[in-house]
């Protein structure tokens, strides 16, 4: 056996791992997003347990993957339909390549099934804006709708 940290691996959630990925969505969401949500929105998404539930909701319906590294969740995706519903990588893993792994084992699933795939994130995030676009993802539509004003980036299996 080897020492040190193993190869981080992709496997789909269960309902075992539902706390945890609650854990590092609420942890998430407080340290990355209030720069561009801002705290009132942050403190009542994670306060209200909409966070919670949005996770749960979407575990009980399948398509939830965990990125686990020495036997922890350092990460999580979601996935519905084409779209790459929510991506969360734990903030203290960040800028180690875990997100980009994350996001090709979501783009190899969806793509086997759609010739496009989509997914939004908010404008504000120009973090996660300059992530999506240096893996390929070209920037859409601005979406209008309930709450924050979100961006639709897209990626195709073929080109046309």
């Amino acid at each position: 056996m080897s020492t040190g940290q193993h190869r981080p691996t992709v496997r789909p959630a269960t309902g075992e791992d539902l706390g945890d990925l609650q854990a590092l969505a609420r942890r998430t969401i407080d340290t990355c997003y209030r720069g561009f949500l801002g705290d009132e929105a942050v403190d009542w998404f994670i306060g209200s347990g909409a966070s919670d539930a949005h996770v749960k909701t979407h575990l009980e319906r399948g398509g939830v993957h965990c990125l686990t590294q020495d036997g922890r969740i350092v990460g999580f995706s979601v996935l519905d339909g084409s779209t790459v519903d929510l991506m969360m990588v734990d903030p203290d893993h960040h800028r180690q390549g875990l997100g980009r792994l994350l996001l090709r084992h979501a783009e190899e699933t969806l793509l086997a099934r759609y010739p496009s795939i989509r997914l939004e994130t908010f404008p504000d995030n120009t973090r996660a804006m300059s992530f999506y676009e240096a893996c390929g993802w070209v920037l859409g539509d601005r979406l209008e709708g309930e709450g924050p004003a979100k961006v639709e980036y897209t990626k195709g299996g073929t080109a046309g």
